[in-house]
């Protein structure tokens, strides 16, 4: 069995782990930087990490309190 030619289609796999990557690293930055948000920042930091791109857009969507 030939390794080098496995089924995974990495073609459209990367475009993916790579927008995870960018949502998580982005997210993580804007909680860190925020003052307050909804909730504690540990779960969101767990939220984040822990829920691939879902965690992040809920992150942005929820989770960031308005600057008033």
């Amino acid at each position: 069995m030939d390794t080098m030619n496995s089924s995974i289609p990495w073609n459209l796999i990367m475009p993916l782990i790579v927008l995870q990557l960018i949502l998580a690293v982005v997210g993580l930055l804007s909680l860190y930087k925020a003052e307050a948000t909804r909730g504690p920042k540990w779960l969101w930091v767990i939220i984040i990490l822990c829920g691939n791109i879902p965690g992040s857009v809920v992150y942005f969507v929820f989770g960031r309190k308005d600057a008033s």
